[in-house]
């Protein structure tokens, strides 16, 4: 709140001088028509309007009420002058300049002192001081009911917007304030539910298939590969439990290790490894090694290995080739089973592992994947990422 006392305050200086020097300098207009005083009196008033002016553009800087003092005196000064330092007296110019400076070059003081109860005390004795002396030395000029009328007019639109100024700018903080908790929020609520997507990815990718292996009693899986994964499995729980977050660094194995950048072609193998271990035989094809960061690389080799697992678990054969290909901007790989198949439309738009753990962890990282499938003729997964 001091920050937005300093620019509420710092507001309203500026507001006030630009106010009173707009119509210091319209006031000095009037008074500058010939005729409007005579020439002792204009000359006389010039080094008072260069006070005022000067004492208002300080005013817009500083929050002394010394400038405020200054500007009060220079202009009743002014008024004095123009009123009594000739005998004829102003003609209507200078009683326009008169009601310029009073109501409205000098009322500009009360835009900045509506902001604590002492500065308010010094603008009543200042209103005070400038409604008397203007009313009682134009009254030869001028009815006293519209000296009087412009006056307390003028001062009372300058308070209204000091006011307004004092009320709005905290008002308007508190939205602000109010925007940014909401924005937080937002934010907040979008990382849960990114964390919750790879959490479920993570199980998906992890344990449930495990589970899998597990209800259908281990069918094609050696008893040492599955103890092996099961093993990894609750290691990788200890560690969620623990309140870590595992990073994957390469196809169905998470850990706590961040890697900057990883070459693909020497983690591909240890895809290779589990899933013959698990009893798919996979063939690779194309590029040997490409370097890719860790974020990508991790999201790509993470839907290439469930991409396998969607063959060993639904292909109803043993073996899969994978054909990895690069340019200057992209690497494929193209994962082919010689399997079953399936007709595309029959696949459930909202299931896990096909739509999460393969379509939306490549979208993430600007990735796509493309699948192809037919009865009886096997299927096609193409998976792109950037380099």
């Amino acid at each position: 709140m001091d920050l937005i006392t300093k620019e509420r305050d710092r507001l309203l200086q500026r507001a006030a001088r630009v106010y009173g020097l707009s119509f210091t300098i319209v006031s000095l207009a009037c008074l500058s028509i010939p005729g409007a005083v005579d020439r002792l009196s204009y000359f006389l008033c010039l080094p008072l309007y260069i006070v005022i002016g000067i004492s208002q553009y300080r005013v817009g800087v500083s929050r002394s009420l010394l400038w405020v003092g200054l500007q009060v005196a220079a202009g009743l000064g002014v008024i004095i002058i123009v009123t009594v330092g000739s005998a004829q007296g102003p003609a209507s110019a200078g009683v326009s300049a008169i009601a310029q400076l009073s109501a409205v070059s000098i009322a500009s003081i009360a835009i900045m002192l509506t902001n604590s109860t002492i500065r308010r005390g010094v603008l009543v004795a200042c209103f005070a001081a400038v409604a008397t002396t203007t009313t009682v030395l134009l009254a030869p000029f001028q009815a006293v009911s519209t000296t009087l009328a412009l006056t307390v007019l003028g001062w009372t639109i300058a308070t209204v917007v000091g006011y307004w100024i004092s009320a709005a700018v905290p008002q308007a903080a508190r939205r602000i304030a109010s925007i940014g908790r909401a924005q937080r929020a937002e934010r907040q609520a979008s990382e849960t539910e990114a964390q919750r997507r790879q959490g479920a990815r993570l199980l998906h990718d992890t344990v449930l298939a495990t589970l899998t292996l597990l209800a259908h009693s281990g069918v094609g899986v050696a008893p040492d590969a599955l103890r092996q994964q099961t093993a990894d499995d609750a290691r990788l729980l200890r560690q969620m439990r623990l309140g870590a977050t595992p990073n994957p660094q390469s196809s169905g194995v998470y850990n706590l290790e961040i890697v900057q950048e990883t070459v693909l072609g020497t983690t591909l193998e240890s895809v290779k490894q589990r899933f013959g271990r698990m009893g798919l035989e996979v063939n690779w094809h194309g590029t040997g090694q490409v370097l890719l960061p860790s974020d990508v690389l991790d999201a790509f080799l993470l839907a290439l290995a469930e991409c396998l697992e969607n063959v060993r678990r639904h292909s109803g054969v043993t073996a899969a080739d994978v054909t990895i290909t690069d340019d200057e901007t992209m690497v494929r790989a193209m994962v082919t089973d010689a399997g079953v198949g399936f007709t595309l439309v029959d696949v459930d738009s909202v299931r896990l592992g096909f739509k999460e753990s393969v379509v939306g962890r490549l979208k993430e990282v600007g990735g796509r994947a493309r699948l192809f499938s037919s009865p009886g003729a096997g299927t096609t997964v193409v998976l792109e990422v950037p380099k």
